[in-house]
């Protein structure tokens, strides 16, 4: 909405109409995609942009993904059988830490912020767990000590959660009202950490947490451990143990005007730098007593479960207080609520620079797609290389083996509260392959739905089977002679007919390509490069290179041998070298080499 209207003063003749929502909402369809000629995408998370890029795969709209991480970026045209998809090439994992770490010898600030995030807020105001696998395993015989230490930590959290969903009486003081707020602290930052502070042999070699005291943290009396002693704050305001900040009051109230930037005498200097302040061990109480206070409020107005989101106000205030407080009974060194924000939302800091440098690039590419000039289309990287901190590379054909852009798109309209699993599977198979019946898995997304030894669900509408609007049905040949077909789900049109039939399958059917199968390869050393040069200083400060370039679009590709990145690495790893092309020469006076014909 903020682009629209910073794009429309530019030229108030376009008319541009912004859409607030999330892509992945069951409106946003095939058949919407296809209303475009271009899509262009500045995404914030990697599940948004594989789903982006499998809608515009299904309805045949050219995308230009790009993004940026800091100083660095990078811009990807995408056209279907034309060049790679976003899936063509595997993309890493987000970084996990372990569950001991997390839950019992936090060490780092992050450690801190993933328990408050993926910990704590969940049991407090995610779903309700009945302890059911607790009976099974006291069933089974488990360690009858160890079950009765889970039920009773289960017992106390639940007592809690109680708490927090109960209204409280109209009569009750302000004082009062803060009571569930601090059982909720007492029970995990000072109950739960004297409890790990028994198990004496956790803390041989580290350095043991401190229980924090809510009551004297309130009354400034409570001394911190040395890492984590209260950071100065700004403006040469400082916290006294009365309960004043340079006489005037604190509290959840004050807290708030810190973090909107209007702590300090007015005119102060960074008086306007919102979320970057550092808070107190004072602070930080008083702003996860206000946070669980409003996110309790809201589980009493209706919410069933309330989990994170960096926009969220409740929720960031409520991560930034519990992560700030375990670090400070750690002895660890606390947070602002900007970098707790950019912790817990992984987010990579916006470099205003680099950012102007991608849109200019994305336009260039639209650019040429729209043109249709696509022997002009790059790759495009900014990069660390003060040599080339733009690096152009020519399209990469589409991996073979890619599980997106290689399956074959189709769409069926249809009712799916009257049209069956088994109905659509049978249409889209019907004539495709000459009446030829061909064992087939049907998923949707991860879910098996029926394969050729379960068909449960092929009598049950799509509707009850939770497969509706802008989903995908995987239609898998088992015998893996066929590429899979994605069916998109899309609705009827609104002229259909009461009377008319509840499915519309598509003409012509579609038809799944065989799949290729890889081809011996003759096994040869690379040809080593002719280049002596040294690197330029500036080069090896280089920390991140675009991928290597593969074959240019237009090239003879038919004699390029179909394999799989890991595949090529086993086969390396046995000592066999795969050739590009059986053009490709090898040198000959190597004795190690033994060519197969």
């Amino acid at each position: 909405m903020v682009a629209a209207k910073t794009a429309s003063a530019f030229n108030p003749n376009v008319k541009i109409t912004p859409i607030h929502a999330n892509i992945k909402e069951p409106q946003f369809d095939v058949s919407w995609f296809r209303r475009f000629h271009l899509v262009l995408n500045a995404l914030d998370n990697l599940d948004a942009r594989r789903h982006v890029n499998k809608m515009c795969m299904a309805a045949n709209v050219p995308l230009v993904e790009s993004g940026t991480a800091g100083y660095l970026g990078q811009v990807q045209p995408i056209l279907k059988d034309r060049a790679e998809c976003f899936d063509c090439v595997p993309k890493p994992t987000p970084k996990t830490f372990p569950v001991c770490t997390i839950r019992s010898t936090p060490s780092q600030p992050i450690h801190c912020i993933v328990w408050a995030k993926s910990y704590l807020l969940p049991q407090l105001f995610g779903e309700d767990e009945d302890g059911g696998e607790l009976d099974e395993a006291e069933k089974q015989g488990e360690n009858a000590s160890e079950i009765a230490a889970l039920r009773k930590e289960a017992q106390a959290f639940k007592a809690v959660r109680t708490a927090l969903r109960s209204a409280p009486s109209p009569t009750a003081s302000s004082s009062s009202s803060s009571s569930a707020a601090k059982a909720v602290f007492t029970k995990v930052f000072h109950s739960d950490i004297l409890n790990l502070l028994s198990m004496a042999d956790m803390w041989r070699s580290r350095a043991p947490p401190t229980p924090l005291d809510f009551d004297q943290i309130r009354a400034g009396s409570f001394a911190s451990p040395p890492a984590a002693k209260p950071h100065p704050q700004p403006n040469g305001v400082h916290a006294h143990g009365n309960g004043n900040v340079d006489g005037k009051p604190t509290g959840s109230s004050a807290t708030e005007i810190l973090l909107n930037g209007a702590g300090g005498p007015a005119g102060a200097t960074g008086a306007g730098l919102k979320d970057q302040r550092a808070l107190s061990l004072q602070d930080n109480l008083e702003l996860f007593v206000a946070s669980t206070e409003r996110l309790a409020a809201r589980v009493r107005a209706g919410e069933e479960t309330i989990a994170f989101d960096k926009d969220d106000e409740d929720t960031l205030d409520f991560v930034t207080a519990a992560s700030n407080l375990r670090s400070a009974a750690y002895g660890i060194p606390g947070k602002s609520r900007w970098e707790v924000k950019e912790m817990a939302g992984n987010i990579i800091p916006a470099i205003a620079t680099t950012n102007a440098i991608i849109a200019g690039l994305i336009v260039l590419q639209a650019l040429h797609l729209l043109r249709k000039s696509y022997d002009a289309l790059r790759n495009v990287h900014v990069q660390f290389k003060p040599s080339m901190p733009l690096s152009a590379i020519a399209m990469c054909p589409p991996n073979s083996f890619c599980g997106v852009c290689r399956d074959t798109y189709t769409e069926v309209l249809c009712d799916p509260a009257r049209v069956t699993l088994q109905e659509v599977v049978d249409g889209i198979l019907g004539a495709g392959q000459d009446a030829e019946q061909r064992e087939v898995s049907v998923y949707e997304d991860k879910r098996v739905l029926s394969d050729p030894d379960w068909d449960d669900n092929n009598g049950r509408t799509l509707e009850s089977l939770n497969v509706t609007r802008g989903t995908f049905l995987s239609i898998v040949d088992e015998e893996g002679e066929y590429a899979t077909v994605q069916v998109a789900i899309g609705v009827l049109p609104p002229n259909h007919p009461v009377d008319a039939p509840a499915l519309v399958l598509p003409e012509p059917l579609p038809r799944p390509p065989r799949k290729e199968r890889p081809r011996p390869a003759t096994p040869s050393p690379p040809t080593p490069s002719a280049a002596k040069k040294r690197p330029a200083p500036d080069d090896i400060e280089e920390i991140d290179a675009p991928p290597a370039k593969r074959g240019r679009m237009g090239a003879d590709t038919a004699s390029a041998v179909p394999f799989t990145p890991s595949k090529k690495r086993r086969l390396e790893e046995d000592g066999l070298i795969i050739l590009d092309s059986a053009e490709e020469k090898i040198e000959e006076q190597d004795p190690d080499v033994i060519e197969i014909d």
